[in-house]
């Protein structure tokens, strides 16, 4: 553990730091007036999201920083992991159609209370299945030519479809869209023609396209009114609809015009009283770009795709494909719900939910991420020992 802080990657621990630091910030200020007109302590969330970061940080980064990465790499640890991941998500499936709306949340069952706090079971899938494709595609290294990539790819082809089934029944789009492209640029780093998964990505692109158009044209009376379609809607006609399924769109909108370069004052948002539901979650930037203004808002920005460029030089320069592929897991989870919490809140992309890594409130995302950020840490540290030892440094 010691002699690993030497190689401590700094250009991706500080920005973790930083970035959890103004979430802790932003959740207090953005969920202090809900909770207060409601009758509870303006710094319940604030205090929670603080206590997630500190836990994570103790129980979960550091030991994930600190153990050896064969234990990732262990067949047991993998399977165990994924068949969590597998038996949660059932759960979740099991409560919706036991409890039918009463267990939703926003259309959605993607919780499994346990008192005190709410464990998402999505959170942990994404990183099961990071390391389940780390591990299977390692052991497939050189076995990916011509004529043999369905028989090397079905299984885990399988195995990301069932997961991305379960998560599509609660259903959560968003997620779905998240474990599919962790698979699909997996796969694409591990060998596969780059012709042959680019071709695949614009076939999957036209087919939603497709899908989207013909779903926006019939306007089937049996989803008209889930909350789903009404997204979709808002994402469309987001003024016409502002005083119903628009109206999350139209304020983060107005959130962002009124904040302008410097915002209006830490605290000061009047978005967050009322017009925002839960602007402490999916909305949090739209908060943040109103009271601290635009400037800090892309200097977020700016620190996540750091985050992201840095975990992915570790990847390239890794010698084992194993520890590249981890490096390229744990990117596209980032990335991909960074990219699609901005594309909502900017109305580029239909509202799924997602939320911005680091920075909303929540504690499954927050220890998930935690895990993520140890893990590169582990990788990057010992990519440069054994580097060190075989140039005789050591």
């Amino acid at each position: 553990m010691w002699k690993k802080l030497h190689y401590l990657d700094w250009k991706i621990f500080v920005p973790y730091v930083i970035l959890t630091i103004l979430g802790i910030v932003m959740v207090y200020s953005s969920s202090s007036y809900i909770l207060l007109i409601n009758g509870f302590n303006p710094t319940t969330y604030g205090v929670r999201q603080a206590f997630f970061v500190a836990f994570s940080f103790l129980f979960i980064g550091i030991p994930c920083f600190a153990v050896k990465l064969s234990i990732f790499k262990n067949k047991k640890v993998v399977k165990w992991l994924l068949l969590v991941s597998i038996a949660m998500l059932g759960f979740l499936l099991v409560l919706k159609f036991t409890k039918g709306s009463a267990a939703a949340v926003n259309g959605a069952v993607g919780w499994i209370n346990l008192g005190p706090i709410n464990l998402q079971p999505l959170e942990i899938a994404k990183l099961s299945l990071v390391f389940y494709l780390a591990f299977v595609l390692d052991k497939r290294d050189g076995k990916l030519v011509k004529g043999r990539f369905l028989e090397n790819l079905i299984h885990p082809m399988i195995i990301t479809g069932f997961l991305m089934v379960l998560v599509l029944m609660e259903p959560d789009f968003g997620g779905m869209s998240i474990l599919f492209m962790i698979a699909f640029v997996m796969m694409m780093v591990s060998g596969i023609p780059t012709k042959l998964a680019l071709r695949s990505l614009l076939g999957l692109l036209l087919f939603v396209v497709v899908v989207f158009s013909l779903i926006v044209i019939w306007n089937p009376k049996f989803i008209q009114d889930s909350y789903q379609f009404q997204r979709l809607l808002a994402f469309l006609h987001p003024f016409k609809l502002e005083k119903g399924s628009g109206a999350q769109l139209v304020n983060s909108y107005y959130a962002i015009h009124n904040g302008g370069l410097f915002g209006t004052g830490l605290g000061n948002s009047m978005q967050k009283k009322g017009y925002l539901p839960e602007p402490y979650t999916d909305f949090i930037l739209s908060i943040t770009a109103e009271e601290l203004g635009v400037i800090v808002t892309i200097i977020i920005l700016f620190l996540l795709f750091w985050m992201m460029w840095w975990i992915m030089d570790v990847g390239v320069k890794a010698k084992s494909q194993y520890n590249a592929l981890l490096c390229y897991g744990i990117t596209t989870i980032i990335f991909t719900q960074t990219f699609f919490n901005v594309g909502a809140l900017l109305g580029l992309l239909p509202i799924t939910g997602v939320t911005l890594p680091f920075i909303s409130y929540g504690g499954s995302s927050i220890m998930v991420l935690t895990a993520c950020v140890g893990i590169v840490l582990n990788v990057s540290a010992t990519e440069k020992r054994l580097q060190q030892k075989q140039e005789g440094v050591e």
